[in-house]
């Protein structure tokens, strides 16, 4: 089930670089990111609620707190990156360094989660990697 909701993702991202790309054009990039944001924002607590989830919050324990606000932070910090790139470059040459977010993720699975990298996922990343040059260059 899990690849089911990979694929989704991978495919609402790319409608995302699009939508986003057509948008922003004439509006800073700050400012829509802040609109985008606003709007996941409000469909994330809509699922929540619709999903009576929200009476999970006192559950939390403060390390998961401090690890899900670092993340948002930095959620926030690609996004307002990302929005710039999108609106100074061409999306096909900002999506796929974008997506070296894949090897670098790999790579600090290893370092930090002690997850394991085998023959066939380093041959991957050197693979994006040649790629993410051929698209740029």
């Amino acid at each position: 089930m899990w690849l089911f909701f990979a694929v989704l993702s991978s495919i609402f991202a790319a409608l995302t670089s699009i939508l986003a790309k057509m948008g922003i054009d004439g509006v800073d990039s700050n400012l829509a990111t802040a609109i985008r944001t606003s709007v996941v924002l409000i469909m994330a607590w809509g699922m929540v609620f619709l999903t009576n989830a929200q009476n999970g919050i006192g559950l939390i324990e403060k390390k998961s707190w401090i690890f899900l606000i670092l993340s948002g932070l930095a959620t926030g910090a690609s996004w307002l990156c990302y929005y710039r790139a999108l609106q100074i470059g061409e999306v096909s040459k900002v999506v796929p360094v974008d997506k070296l977010s894949v090897v670098i993720t790999i790579v600090l699975a290893f370092l930090f989660l002690h997850e394991s990298v085998t023959w066939k996922s380093f041959g991957g990343c050197v693979l994006i990697g040649i790629g993410t040059l051929l698209m740029v260059l």
